[in-house]
């Protein structure tokens, strides 16, 4: 019989998960070969952007953990949590202990936007801001709320989020997990306006349907189309017809756009065929500076030289996300992901790093839905396993190696046991109060916490 498989995983979002299920599933006895897997996250507690990147009003997408503890709560799967790779542990050392080593850490960072003023004060990252009103441990625990109007730049679902969170009023997301510094910023913002600006037309927007009709579920937010961006060209038209997505969010866009609008005291405005050219102001933003842009009948636009100076007293570019390189890991700064080839990861020659894989918006970049990410991991375990045989054997190969290692460096680690103490506490903090659950928002506590 084969040896067992000794896999580290790096980072526990939905990524590392789904690569873990994969492995299990895919080592069965008919394959003379068992695995044992250890999933090291820098956070304290799993799920990654589940828990720090989907917007706290949206429960229905934070219900896979559910699927997803099942997947820690395999007794072939360990979790270490408060753990971060290139500090507390690098390359070489879990090579120590593992057969191979899977890196999915996701994208957290702000794609730039080259525009002038981008750096003004006053404009901000939109990945900075979901750090902040999801409660990352690691941002700052006040956020600058005293703009009446926002620009928000960028039309796909991150920048629904962020402008829906900001338009929203604070006490609407008293039934969600925001933790009590978010609910306190956000019930002293003034705000009245948010525009949401998109260079290209509808049927080019990134939305998904539900995210859209979303918008105008709130009593206190007014939707507002304005129609002068609402055009089509033949791309478009083509666009319309083979996919049954962009059609349901341009015929929403279309009903929005002729209706009357109404009395709700904040307005969140969709502005199309509007490039962001220049955020305005001395020192702090005062203004943003667009571009009417035209469809030029193949998919894409041009500018038309018809500029609009919008008075926004912030801005909040949602422009896409970026990973951030891995230490001893080669890295392409210009996509933002690890080279790879089928998962495998590839160093400065091109050659596959042994026992090296990725998985992820690391491998891929940040694109897909959450469901996408099941294909991307099955592709990095097939190559993992169809390279098993020939894999170096992990010269410590004893578990409690391990837990050892990390003592002795006095890395405060947390477990699967843990995280389900802390998360029994934030579910007991939030019926203490009447709501679903109060996220902790300290590192420190979090760990004392699930170390208990």
């Amino acid at each position: 019989m084969s040896r067992s498989l000794r896999v580290a995983v790096v980072g526990a979002g939905p990524a590392g998960l789904y690569a873990a299920d994969s492995l299990i599933k895919s080592v069965t006895p008919d394959t003379g070969r068992g695995v044992s897997i250890d999933i090291f996250e820098k956070m304290p507690a799993p799920y990654g952007l589940i828990r720090y990147g989907v917007a706290p009003d949206h429960p229905r997408i934070k219900g896979i953990v559910n699927a997803l503890q099942r997947i820690l709560d395999r007794p072939e799967v360990r979790f270490f949590g408060n753990v971060e790779y290139g500090v507390d542990v690098k390359l070489d050392e879990l090579k120590q202990f593992y057969d191979a080593v899977v890196f999915s850490t996701g994208a957290e960072k702000d794609r730039p936007l080259d525009i002038p003023g981008i750096d003004l004060d006053g404009s901000h990252g939109a990945a900075d801001f979901v750090s902040w009103y999801d409660g990352h441990p690691d941002v700052p625990r006040t956020w600058p709320l005293n703009a009446r109007e926002v620009a928000v730049l960028g039309v796909g679902n991150v920048a629904l989020d962020v402008a829906r969170i900001l338009a929203k009023t604070a006490d609407e997301l008293l039934t969600t997990e925001i933790p009590d510094n978010v609910h306190a910023g956000l019930a002293a913002s003034p705000v009245t306006d948010v525009h949401v600006f998109g260079r290209r037309g509808p049927a080019q927007a990134k939305f998904t349907p539900l995210e859209l009709r979303e918008l105008d579920h709130s009593p206190n937010v007014e939707v507002v189309v304005h129609p002068e961006g609402i055009d089509f060209d033949a791309a478009s038209m083509a666009a319309i017809r083979s996919n049954k997505q962009v059609e349901m969010v341009v015929k929403t866009l279309q009903e929005w756009a002729i209706r009357d609008v109404g009395s709700r005291p904040r307005r969140l405005h969709l502005h199309f065929l509007q490039a962001p050219v220049e955020v305005l102001g001395s020192g702090s933003v005062s203004g943003l500076r667009t571009e009417r842009m035209e469809l030029d009948g193949e998919g894409g636009v041009r500018g038309t030289g018809e500029f609009t100076d919008w008075p926004v007293q912030a801005v909040y570019r949602a422009v896409g996300y970026l990973s951030s390189p891995l230490a001893d890991l080669p890295f392409d700064h210009s996509s933002g992901t690890v080279p790879h080839r089928a998962g495998r990861v590839l160093d400065l020659d091109e050659r596959p790093m042994t026992g090296v894989y990725v998985t992820g918006w690391v491998k891929r970049g940040p694109i897909g839905l959450i469901g996408h990410t099941k294909g991307c991991s099955l592709e990095t375990v097939t190559s993992l396993l169809a390279d098993a045989p020939d894999l170096p054997e992990a010269p410590t190969r004893s578990p409690e190696a391990v837990v050892r290692f990390l003592e002795e460096r006095a890395v405060p680690f947390t477990t699967n046991e843990g995280w389900l103490k802390l998360d029994a506490h934030e579910l007991a903090l939030g019926a203490a109060r009447g709501r679903a659950r109060v996220k902790v928002v300290d590192r420190g506590e979090m760990t004392d916490v699930s170390r208990g």
